[in-house]
């Protein structure tokens, strides 16, 4: 990780694949005013326009919470839409031309799944952060490997980099994460599927020590507090 580059501490908040904007804007603002400063795009399924607009909605939104926007699979629409950088699996290019193609200045995450010598590769090749998973089963990747909770202690001590869990993560196993060494947690279900997203993410902020209580929720005229590297 390049010292003027941020990466993921705390809750990262994974978008579903919803084709109604309205509906992803509406659960998404409540996880932004509960104080998530990580929100990646993630859209597996939409068309390209779907993307684009989808993309362009939640960067107006995450700006005015001073939430950094990570745009799943895809630099060009990171680029196109002004994101803060990008995510990529390990069929989605290559992260070396991704760190060219973002800069010194934007966010490069890479999936490394079970392998801890995949993260050390996109390491080498520029990643500011690495994710591993499943940690736990996934409703969203029900055919997932398992990550073992080992493996996120191995790769905080091995790897210069924040270490993102990914997987099946809710409140009542969250801690365990965090336990074994993770700098942030991944989720979608946890939040987006909440009866209350903004509850759900204050619940995991909380747990994480980067919540607020209701009374120091973040709103909109709070934009743009500074954020620090994630120190390994």
């Amino acid at each position: 990780m390049r010292p003027e580059t941020v990466a993921p501490s705390g809750l990262y908040a994974l978008t579903p694949d919803w084709d109604d904007t309205a509906r992803l804007l509406a659960a998404t603002e409540p996880i932004l005013q509960a104080g998530c400063r990580w929100l990646q795009y993630r859209h597996k399924t939409a068309p390209a326009a779907l993307r684009l607009a989808q993309a362009r909605a939640l960067r107006a939104l995450t700006r005015r919470y001073g939430a950094q926007l990570i745009i799943n699979d895809d630099v060009r629409l990171a680029l196109a839409v002004g994101a803060d950088g990008a995510h990529l699996g390990r069929d989605d290019g290559d992260l070396a031309a991704a760190r060219m193609a973002l800069g010194p200045s934007r966010v490069l995450g890479a999936s490394c799944y079970q392998n801890l010598q995949l993260a050390h590769r996109a390491v080498a090749a520029g990643a500011d952060y690495v994710a591993f998973g499943s940690v736990f089963p996934s409703t969203t990747k029900p055919q997932a490997a398992h990550a073992p909770l080992a493996l996120i202690g191995q790769a905080r001590r091995e790897l210069p980099v924040a270490v993102v869990a990914i997987g099946g993560i809710t409140l009542d196993n969250a801690a365990a994460v965090l336990a074994a060494g993770a700098h942030a947690l991944a989720v979608i279900g946890a939040v987006y599927t909440a009866r209350d997203p903004g509850a759900a993410a204050a619940g995991l902020l909380a747990l994480c020590g980067h919540g607020a209580a209701a009374a120091d929720r973040m709103t909109p005229s709070s934009t743009n507090a500074p954020l620090s590297p994630v120190q390994p």
